[in-house]
C-alpha cells in the first residue's frame, strides 16, 4: 500500500458505500502496528462492523486488539455520545436548579442536534486536540459512506460559521456558550484535516463506473475543504487465470473497462490496487494478507461445493421475479430497500420499481441516501407509469425553512424573526427537512406503489428513529404538526402498507450488519418483508479458481439467511453486464431462481 511509505499521522479512509473502506483502514492499521507504530483506529460509521472485522468487541473508548500488540481501536457511537454529551451539559445543574428547570434542558438536549453535535464533538478531540491521542503514532479514521463521511468533514466549518454569524446566544440546542468553549478544538480540527503533512485522505473505490464517479465526486468536494493530500485505492481488481469461463472474462473486462475510464480528477492521484480476494476479509490474519497476492481455495477445500450443496441451499429461494409477482398483489404501498452501504439497495429498488411499472401499476421511484445513484440507474429511460426522484436535502432544507418562517415568524417582531432565522440557519434543519420529506414520500404509498431507495443501515436507522425528536422541533416552532408525521410510524409498523426488503450480499459483515438491522426494525416493530441477496455466484457455473473459492465462501452465509433470518429470500444472480437502464434491470427480473 503506496500511502504507507510515508504515512502522515492522520489517515481518513471514505468513500462509496460497500467499496471496502473498513477492510482497507484495518489492514493499513495492523501493518503500522506490526512495523512497530502505536496505532488508534477509528470508526465514525452509524454502521460500523470493526469488532466483526478485528474480532475484537469496541465500545465509546480505545480498546486494545490483543492479536496485535501496538494497535487499539473504538467506534464513535452517536447514541452514547449525545448521552455522554447530555450528562455534561446538564449534570452540574443537578441539585443547584429546580427540577423542573433541569427537566426542560434535558428536554432541549434531546433532539437530533445533539445527536449530531455530539459525535462531532468527540471526533473533534481526537483530531483536533493532541492530548486526546498523543500517546499514538498514528490515527486511523474508518469513516461513515460518503454522503455522512461529507456531513462529518463540513461540520467543523458549519459548526464554527453559525457561532461566529450568531447574535443571539441561542441555537437549537439551546444557549451556545458550551458550543463556543469548543470553538477553538473546532477550528483545530478544521486545520489539521487541511494540513496534508498531518492528514491524508485515502479514496477508497471498486473498479466499477458508478464507485469512480462517486470517488471523483467525493474528490472534488473535499479539495474545496482544502483535503488536497488525497490518495486513491482501487480495491477487488480481478484478473481471471483461465480463458474458458466467460463470467471470469466479463468480470475482468468489466474491471478493465471501468479503470481505463476513469474521470480525469482521480488519474492524476498517486493510487494503490488491491487484487479481489478469494474469500472474505475477516480477521487479522486475511488483514495481514490484503493486497497481496495468496492462494486460492485448494481443490480438496472445493468438493463440498458440489451440485447437491447448492440446490438444497437454493431449494427455497425465489427469484426476483417471482418475489415482484408477490409485492404486486397489494396493488399500492411502500417498499423500502435497506441495508448496508453497496449491497446494491439501488439496483433492486430500481429492478422492483421498472417491473412493476411495467405491469401497469403507477409507481414512484425515490431516495433518501445522501450519495444517490438513481438517476444514473434508471440511465435515462422513463416508463409511462413510473415517476423518478430523489429527496434533495438542499431544496428540502429550503423548503422547510420558508414553511416555519410564514408559519412560525407570523406576527413576529424584527428581533424574534431574526432568533427564528438564526435557528433555522442550524445543521441540525437539515436532518428534520428530510425526515419530513421521507414521511411524505411514504404518504404517498395511499395512491401507488413508492419505492424508497433507503440511506445505508446507520442513516436509515437515525432517520427511523428522529420521530420523537422531529415531534419535539416541529411543536417548538409552531403548534402543527403534518398529518404524514403523525402517520409515519404506523404506516411502517403496517405489513400490509410497508414492505421491507433487506438488501445483503451473501458475506459475512454485509449479512450480520443486515441481522443488526433487522433486530433494530422489529425492536421498532416493524416486520421486514423478504430478504435479496444480491450478487452472487452460487446459481451460477465457474471454472476461474478464484470464483470458485468465492462462490465456496458465499454457502454458510446464503444458509444463515435463509435458516436463522430471513421469511421469504432472493437471490440476484452476479450480472455480466452491469444492469442500468431498462433492458439491464429487467434481466434482474426475468432471472428464474435455479
Amino acid at each position: 500500500m503506496k500511502f504507507l511509505e510515508n504515512p502522515t499521522r492522520n489517515l481518513f479512509f471514505t468513500g462509496k458505500g460497500g467499496v471496502g473502506k473498513t477492510s482497507v483502514a484495518c489492514a493499513a492499521a495492523v501493518r503500522l502496528a506490526d512495523a512497530g507504530k502505536q496505532v488508534l483506529l477509528v470508526s465514525t460509521d452509524p454502521a460500523s462492523n470493526l469488532d466483526e472485522v478485528l474480532g475484537v468487541p469496541l465500545g465509546q473508548h480505545p480498546t486494545t486488539v490483543p492479536s496485535v500488540p501496538r494497535l487499539s481501536a473504538m467506534n464513535l457511537d452517536p447514541e452514547e455520545s449525545a448521552r455522554e454529551y447530555r450528562e455534561r451539559m446538564v449534570g452540574p445543574y443537578r441539585g443547584v436548579l429546580p427540577d423542573a428547570a433541569v427537566a426542560s434542558m434535558e428536554e432541549q438536549f434531546s433532539g437530533s442536534c445533539t445527536l449530531e453535535i455530539a459525535a462531532f464533538d468527540e471526533f473533534s478531540k481526537l483530531l483536533g486536540d493532541p492530548d486526546a491521542t498523543g500517546q499514538f503514532d498514528h490515527v486511523i479514521f474508518d469513516t461513515a459512506p460518503t454522503g455522512h463521511t461529507l456531513r462529518l468533514l463540513t461540520l467543523p466549518s458549519a459548526w464554527a460559521g453559525f457561532m461566529e454569524t450568531n447574535t443571539t446566544g441561542t441555537s437549537c440546542l439551546g444557549p451556545l456558550a458550551g458550543l463556543q468553549a469548543q470553538q477553538k478544538l473546532y477550528q483545530r480540527t478544521v486545520k489539521a484535516l487541511a494540513d496534508a503533512k498531518l492528514t491524508t485522505l485515502v479514496l477508497v473505490t471498486r473498479p466499477e463506473k458508478s464507485a469512480f464517479t462517486e470517488a471523483n465526486r467525493t474528490r472534488g468536494e473535499l479539495a474545496e475543504l482544502d483535503v488536497q493530500n488525497q490518495h486513491l485505492v482501487i480495491n477487488g481488481v480481478f484478473r481471471s487465470t483461465v480463458d474458458d469461463d466467460v463470467l471470469a472474462s466479463a468480470m475482468h473486462s468489466r474491471a478493465e473497462e471501468a479503470m481505463n475510464a476513469m474521470p480525469d480528477g482521480l488519474v492524476g492521484l498517486p493510487r494503490t490496487i488491491i487484487p479481489l480476494t478469494p474469500t472474505g476479509v475477516l480477521g487479522i490474519e486475511s488483514l495481514r494478507k490484503l493486497g497481496s497476492v495468496t492462494a486460492v481455495t485448494s481443490s480438496a477445500q472445493l468438493e463440498n461445493n458440489s451440485d447437491e450443496t447448492v440446490d438444497a441451499a437454493l431449494a427455497s429461494i425465489k427469484s426476483l421475479r417471482e418475489l415482484v409477482d408477490d409485492l404486486a398483489k397489494a396493488g399500492h404501498g411502500v417498499i423500502l430497500a435497506m441495508g448496508k452501504g453497496g449491497v446494491g439497495k439501488t439496483t433492486v429498488a430500481a429492478a422492483i420499481a421498472t417491473a412493476l411499472a411495467e405491469r401497469g401499476l403507477p409507481v414512484h421511484l425515490s431516495t433518501t441516501d445522501p450519495a444517490a445513484h438513481i438517476a444514473a440507474m434508471i440511465a435515462g429511460d422513463q416508463l409511462p407509469n413510473m415517476t423518478v426522484d430523489r429527496i434533495d436535502p438542499v431544496a428540502e432544507t429550503a423548503s422547510y425553512s420558508q414553511e416555519v418562517l410564514a408559519r412560525a415568524g407570523k406576527g413576529l417582531d424584527e428581533a424574534g424573526r431574526a432568533l427564528l432565522e438564526e435557528d433555522l440557519r442550524s445543521p441540525c434543519t437539515e436532518e428534520i427537512a428530510v425526515f419530513r420529506a421521507f414521511a411524505n414520500a411514504v404518504a404517498d404509498g395511499q395512491n401507488r406503489f413508492v419505492v424508497l431507495d433507503t440511506a445505508p443501515t446507520g442513516h436509515t436507522i437515525l432517520l427511523l428513529d428522529s420521530a420523537l425528536a422531529y415531534h419535539r422541533e416541529v411543536l417548538r416552532q409552531s403548534s402543527e404538526m403534518p398529518e404524514s408525521v403523525q402517520q409515519l410510524l404506523p404506516r411502517l409498523r403496517d405489513p400490509d402498507f410497508t414492505r421491507v426488503l433487506i438488501v445483503t450480499l451473501p458475506e459475512a459483515t454485509p449479512v450480520h450488519e443486515a441481522a443488526q438491522l433487522q433486530g433494530d426494525l422489529l425492536r421498532a416493530d416493524i416486520i421486514p418483508y423478504a430478504w435479496v441477496i444480491n450478487q452472487s455466484l452460487t446459481p451460477l457455473t465457474v471454472t476461474d479458481p478464484g470464483l470458485q473459492s468465492r462462490r465456496q465462501h458465499e454457502l454458510p452465509y446464503i444458509n444463515e439467511v435463509v435458516q436463522q433470518h430471513a421469511a421469504r429470500t432472493s437471490i440476484i444472480p452476479w450480472q455480466a453486464e452491469p444492469p442500468t437502464g431498462r433492458e439491464g434491470l429487467n434481466r434482474l427480473t426475468a432471472t428464474v431462481s435455479t
